[in-house]
């Protein structure tokens, strides 16, 4: 089952977020981050894919305080409108996003343990909220441009990352001196390139996309059900 629900972050900004449902026992929650082009058709096919395998999925619209339901594809004109809008939220003060996906966490709560994962900008939101924001019990990162960058962050849960060896947006080197500065962090590479997961995208890999979702899980299952 899937609909969505009217949050509220700590600083009174309103939003709806996307959410999906179990079909049956619930094993925890989890916040999905999106990329650049709005909780669109692949963002919500991502949400509900999880969901079938037992987990309260939230996605959150962290392009809400800037502009509501944003819905993009994939088109070269999407990724420019895409990319404008991500630049207008980052340059918010105090990373106001961040209230918005702790809204999203708190609510989570009522499933479980939380985890949270997100793709290209979001999954680098992903890595920013599992070192600055609470109640998080793990965190997946999928090719999250810029989290080389803040490499010296320390995260408060167990974190799984997915990079590209491809990927024009992560240079290779970039990644190695992530693992080298975040050893604790469970880091795949993979013969792709960036928006591999995506199957709306010309970059789309099936095996890696495949075995990112099959690692996750596992991950996720380790983390958020047991113990």
């Amino acid at each position: 089952m899937n609909n969505f629900v009217s949050l509220v972050a700590a600083d009174g900004h309103q939003f709806d977020a996307y959410i999906s449902s179990p079909p049956s026992e619930v094993k925890g929650g989890l916040v999905l981050l999106q990329e650049i082009f709005g909780v669109n058709s692949h963002i919500r096919d991502v949400a509900d894919r999880y969901a079938s395998h037992g987990y309260l999925v939230i996605a959150v619209p962290t392009m809400s305080r800037v502009q509501k339901n944003v819905d993009l594809g994939y088109s070269e004109t999407d990724m420019k409108d895409g990319f404008a809008l991500k630049l207008a939220v980052d340059a918010l003060e105090n990373q106001a996003v961040l209230l918005d996906i702790q809204a999203a966490i708190n609510e989570s709560k009522k499933a479980g343990k939380v985890g949270i994962f997100g793709y290209c900008w979001g999954g680098l939101l992903t890595w920013r909220s599992a070192c600055l924001l609470e109640g998080l019990s793990a965190a997946g990162c999928f090719y999250g441009g810029g989290i080389p960058n803040e490499k010296d962050l320390k995260p408060t849960c167990p974190v799984i990352a997915h990079f590209g060896t491809q990927d024009s947006y992560i240079p290779m080197d970039s990644v190695e001196g992530f693992k080298l500065a975040q050893p604790a962090v469970e880091t795949w590479i993979y013969e792709a390139h960036h928006g591999f997961n995506c199957d709306q995208r010309a970059s789309y890999n099936e095996e890696a996309a495949k075995l990112s979702f099959s690692r996750t899980l596992d991950f996720f299952e380790t983390n958020l059900t047991k113990g």
